[in-house]
């Protein structure tokens, strides 16, 4: 569950490695976001020498969650951070590689 003030690791090559969320994008009074939900960050960290610049405000996918999720099959999936993609307002990623563990759920609504 990633709710305002949540810190995430970036996990492709965008140029940011760290974002605080600012914004939930969906309805109006939502207060979690989970995997595959689309956020509003501002940068906090960034590697030197890159287009992305600290405190600069951008959208990112969440693709891990230390939150818990139970997959249909009674399968539940934990992992160790909470992680996402820079994307951009298309939806397309920044970068062009991503790192780590992606969810099934994830990579399949992408292919749709």
């Amino acid at each position: 569950m990633i709710q305002p003030q949540t810190h995430l690791n970036v996990v492709d090559n965008s140029g940011a490695r760290e974002l605080m969320c600012i914004r939930i994008i969906g309805a109006s009074n939502r207060q979690y976001a989970h995997i595959g939900d689309v956020i509003v960050d501002v940068i906090k960290e960034a590697v030197p020498n890159t287009p992305l610049e600290i405190l600069e405000v951008i959208r990112a996918a969440i693709v891990r969650t230390r939150k818990e999720l139970k997959r249909d099959n009674g399968m539940i999936i934990r992992y160790d951070d909470n992680a996402a993609v820079v994307i951009d307002q298309k939806g397309n990623p920044k970068g062009t590689r991503i790192f780590g563990a992606i969810a099934r759920e994830l990579r399949q609504s992408l292919r749709a």
